[in-house]
């Protein structure tokens, strides 16, 4: 195991890497409970989604480590599943299940590009400025749907949104979540939004405004209601659809950056990477598009890598043994269903919106006083939480790039595969206007 591994090329061992995947998964492991919530608004089983997660992080984390020997764990994506739930399902009226089959197509597209290595190309073709619009806008947007989950934000005649009843019970214990979490991230916590979800949902059954759940371990939910169902619930005629190619591009294009830059950041905090370039590569991307299409099977939204993963990192991690560990422990919570039922949106609500503002953080990557990259950014960023819709803001972002370059005099700069993208997306409106 430890030749495997390379324990000692690494110089790591049995005990730091087992620390280093402990932690890393109580830095991820809210989206046991978050998931399922999100996936509940597009119509899913919660209790069916819980165990597709659980088993899509164990299997994508285990592929991960003992595929690419990376100690980088993966799960279904924040932003990704807000996307699957608000945009695709509620905002386009697509069924989840034809969602589920759209995350499937764009993870073997993904393995398919991997193998053919042209990943390059395609990230090449894409500006970085709109790379950082993307994940900023879908912070913004995560962080939207936590505020308006705790009640903080509502819906308003008058002014479209306001300031909820910040002294109505529910809201109050978001807000005390909020802080609690913030307060365990300032400090440096390791899994402080776990914590602050645990903390949170146990003051919420303490004040009777959670409900104490029945058990603490108990079965697996049944997969039934969602396994398979993204080829047995479905028919040609919801296949071949405009919506569905953007749903595709879409899933494919998030997850393939975000990927791409959580695999970086976490390697090189590891110290793997040398003169920029990343060992091993194409077996991460072969992983993290393999687990996508097998999460779409069981039933949940885009798996993809998470950089939670550092926590490990930082507490020693170094080989994939600390992904194997990780991988354990996911399937170990399998048996903590019964919990669900104490967490409710508003104990869930600061999983969101912290994340949004760590995705937030990309928004200081982008060159502003460039106005010609400003602005294809900024429509990018405050259209996806405006209009309830990453896609949307993606779409405007790819719409007003070249249109801005080629005013700027610099048309040639502007990759090939771009202008492909503007008149696809120029449909994709037209469509949406029918």
């Amino acid at each position: 195991m430890d030749r495997y591994f390379g324990f000692k090329e690494h110089g790591t061992s049995y005990g730091k890497e087992s620390i280093a995947g402990l932690t890393t998964f109580l830095s991820m492991a809210y989206i046991l409970f978050v998931n399922p919530l999100i996936l509940a608004d597009a119509g899913m089983d919660t209790g069916a989604v819980f165990t597709a997660t659980a088993l899509a992080a164990a299997l994508g984390t285990l592929i991960m480590g003992v595929l690419a020997n990376y100690p980088i764990a993966l799960a279904p994506g924040m932003g990704l599943n807000a996307f699957f739930a608000y945009s695709v399902v509620i905002g386009m009226g697509i069924d989840w299940e034809v969602a589920l089959f759209g995350v499937f197509i764009s993870g073997i597209i993904f393995i398919l590009i991997t193998l053919l290595k042209i990943r390059e190309l395609i990230i090449n073709a894409i500006p970085a400025e709109l790379k950082y619009a993307a994940a900023s806008g879908i912070g913004l947007f995560i962080a939207f749907i936590g505020l308006k989950n705790a009640g903080i934000v509502v819906a308003d005649e008058a002014t479209a949104v306001a300031l909820g009843d910040m002294t109505a019970g529910p809201t109050l214990l978001a807000v005390f979540g909020v802080v609690l979490t913030v307060i365990f991230m300032v400090r440096g916590l390791k899994g402080g939004i776990f914590y602050g979800m645990v903390v949170t949902a146990i003051v919420g059954v303490i004040t009777g405004l959670a409900p104490m759940p029945t058990a603490i371990v108990g079965s697996i939910p049944s997969l039934e209601p969602t396994f398979g169902v993204a080829f047995t619930n479905i028919s040609w005629d919801q296949i071949f659809t405009v919506q569905l190619l953007v749903v595709v591009l879409t899933f494919l294009f998030v997850d393939f950056f975000d990927t791409a830059g959580t695999l970086y950041a976490v390697a090189n905090q590891a110290g793997f990477v040398k003169d920029n370039k990343l060992p091993r590569a194409s077996k991460a991307l072969l992983a993290d598009s393999s687990a996508s299409s097998i999460g779409a099977i069981l039933g949940t939204s885009t798996t993809t890598a998470y950089v939670e993963s550092s926590a490990g990192v930082a507490a020693g991690g170094r080989t994939g043994f600390t992904s194997v560990v990780t991988a354990a422990l996911f399937l170990v919570a399998l048996f903590f269903s019964p919990l669900l039922t104490v967490v409710t949106a508003e104990v869930t609500a600061a999983a969101l919106i912290i994340v949004g503002v760590l995705m937030a953080s990309s928004l200081s990557l982008i060159e502003w006083n460039k106005f010609e990259i400003a602005v294809p950014a900024f429509f990018t960023v405050v259209a996806m939480p405006l209009t309830y819709s990453i896609a949307t803001g993606i779409a405007l972002g790819f719409v007003m790039y070249p249109i801005t370059m080629i005013c700027k005099g610099k048309g040639k700069d502007v990759h090939p595969i771009m202008y492909v993208l503007f008149f696809v997306f120029i449909a994709y409106f037209a469509f949406l206007t029918e």
